[in-house]
């Protein structure tokens, strides 16, 4: 079963050079995934993937109560803070 994944309005508003198609590529071909425990938005998701155009995004999303996804951030490159949340201070630079 597929599940939905929605991309927020506002991702391409900030960042118009992400299109919708390429941060919904990303996360479904995610090469790292992690739970943010802490997030308000819980369950909630930190991930890195590459769009359509082989560039590394940082993806924040959320399970909807629909079951879908949604993507409310993305932006390249990863920030250093996404990193260390992902792979812990130890591999952040890698």
């Amino acid at each position: 079963m597929d599940v939905p994944v929605v991309v927020h309005p506002r991702v391409s508003a900030r960042h118009p050079e992400i299109e919708e198609e390429g941060a919904i590529h990303a996360w479904v071909y995610a090469v790292e995934c992690a739970e943010r425990v802490d997030s308000p938005y819980w369950p909630a998701y930190a991930a890195l993937g590459d769009d359509r155009n082989g560039r590394l995004l940082e993806l924040l999303a959320a399970l909807q109560e629909d079951g879908s996804i949604l993507i409310y951030h993305a932006m390249t490159p990863p920030s250093k803070k996404t990193m260390t949340e992902i792979f812990g201070p130890e591999r952040r630079e890698q």
